[in-house]
């Protein structure tokens, strides 16, 4: 076994307020700045939608992520071959519009307008060309309109619904939306370190954070092409690419990244798991119906005598093999298993684990069009979500519905044994079935409570100390007179953005 550990993620999409907090904190520290406006590296979309940049998630249009060759795995849209044919002409690349053109507005007219009968007004204007331009999208455009035509009726997501289901959905009584949070998924398979002709994209050892190099960045973009999460920019001020690092600077003084302290739904969990590199190439080329069960498997038990000890002798401290056994993400992903990956089926093995939202049962409409909303039991049964299983199976489990129904089945067994034990007006053998169903006992349940609804700061964010030291001695004992490592790298300081 290889054993390596990676710094993992959380999003619990039943407490997303869709408050944009986290955009801002991050936009705020990382991307203010000239060339990178139209950069969102942390982004909430509201689904069903097309998200950010428009259509993200169809890899027909975008060529992005990897696909099954054989026994093996290929880049879709990148690659040596197909990189060298697209270095002067890349048509997979998304163009400012499916992002949108950054704009201010000019406040000084507010000022200098001459004196008249008409109000001034600020007129929108260009970040990119500074002229006056009018305003058709955004990075939150679609916030909060669930049944819009040009955005929930274009989800990708929809794909195998039947034409009478999709129309069902925005039905006024069935019409539903929930939030999408998202950053990098720092993958273990990540499919812009593939896809880079300079090598400036690389996975760091000791956490697997996921950094480009700016000094190596020769802004080919094929960054911005491989990743089908679309979460590598291209900075047309500085012309390099950009993306998501996870505040590691914060992360190494034992501090949450930026998006997940300013969270105020508190739906964010950061911790470590443990991972057998060697198996990452297996899993990537599983078959579909056998992604998630597969990635899933690719993490190991923190607490297992003989994970501890190869662990060990990988160099892994002991101090990340203590993070990694009070790690939340590990309850949340390997222990309970209500926590799923996003799209599976790029291969790229993300980090970043979604618990799926339990929406509002559907109401009805008789013959007579008498409004009907009621339930056999204080909740409805996962068959009565208003949206179906189908998609979230496509957002969640390349298609596998099942897996997800266990998950809201659990779920709904947790609300249903919290019920009891605070009210205690649910009879019991109701309370017992739903356990039963969920497969998960009282015990579980009030642990899955806790760390969703009570849980500290501490229990939240179990960040185990950075040990970057070591990777220095290690450079500075190999390196030569001439300044080079045993590895034949220029020794350089460290350098941010």
């Amino acid at each position: 076994m290889n054993i390596r550990s990676q710094i993992s993620m959380v999003f619990h999409l039943d407490k997303c307020i869709g408050c944009h907090t986290c955009s801002i904190a991050c936009k705020n520290i990382w991307t203010d700045r000239r060339g990178a406006e139209y950069m969102w590296w942390n982004n909430v979309e509201t689904k069903p939608g097309t998200g950010y940049p428009t259509k993200w998630e169809d890899q027909d249009i975008y060529q992005g992520g990897w696909k099954k060759d054989g026994n093996s795995v290929s880049l879709r849209g990148a690659g040596k071959l197909k990189g060298l044919k697209n270095l002067f002409h890349n048509p997979a690349l998304p163009v400012l519009e499916d992002y949108y053109e950054p704009w201010t507005y000019k406040y000084s007219d507010l000022f200098t307008a001459p004196e008249g009968d008409d109000q001034p007004t600020a007129r929108p204007v260009s970040l990119v060309t500074g002229e006056p331009i009018d305003v058709k999208a955004g990075p939150n455009w679609d916030d909060d309109l669930s049944g819009s035509p040009d955005y929930a009726r274009q989800d990708v997501n929809f794909k195998d619904l039947s034409p009478a289901e999709q129309e069902s959905l925005f039905q006024l009584e069935r019409m539903t939306f929930h939030y999408l949070p998202r950053i990098c998924n720092h993958c273990l398979n990540p499919a812009c370190v593939g896809s880079c002709p300079s090598g400036a994209l690389y996975k760091r050892g000791e956490d697997g954070v996921v950094l480009i190099n700016q000094e190596r960045c020769r802004a080919w973009r094929m960054c911005v092409t491989a990743c089908p999460y679309k979460k590598s920019y291209y900075n047309w001020h500085t012309g390099k690419s950009e993306k998501c690092i996870l505040c590691y600077p914060r992360l190494e003084s034992g501090q949450a990244p930026a998006c997940m302290h300013s969270c105020v739904g508190r739906i964010r969990y950061l911790g470590v798991l443990l991972y057998d590199a060697d198996r990452i190439h297996e899993v990537a080329s599983a078959d579909e119906k056998d992604l998630v069960d597969a990635q899933l498997g690719i993490y190991l038990d923190p607490f297992d005598e003989n994970v501890i000890a190869a662990a060990k002798a990988n160099g892994i401290a002991d101090s990340t093999i203590r993070a990694a056994q009070l790690s939340p993400v590990y309850k949340f992903v390997k222990q309970w298993g209500i926590a799923l990956p996003l799209h599976p089926e790029f291969r790229t093995l993300p980090n970043l684990f979604y618990v799926p939202p339990m929406l509002p049962a559907m109401a009805s409409v008789d013959a007579d069009g008498v409004y009907d909303s009621t339930t056999k039991s204080l909740w409805g049964g996962v068959e009565t979500a208003r949206l179906p299983m189908k998609y979230l199976a496509s957002l969640f489990t390349a298609g596998d519905e099942e897996k997800v129904r266990n998950v809201l089945r659990k779920l709904l067994a947790v609300k249903i044994h919290r019920r009891d034990a605070t009210v205690g007006d649910l009879p019991k053998e109701e309370v017992e079935e739903a356990l039963r169903i969920g497969r998960t006992s009282a015990s579980e349940a009030d642990n899955i409570f806790r760390l969703t609804s009570l849980a500290t700061f501490n229990e939240r964010f179990v960040i185990p100390p950075a040990h970057r030291e070591e990777s220095i001695e290690m450079m500075e004992a190999t390196a030569d007179t001439k300044g080079e490592t045993g590895f034949g790298f220029k020794m350089r300081p460290a350098r941010g953005l």
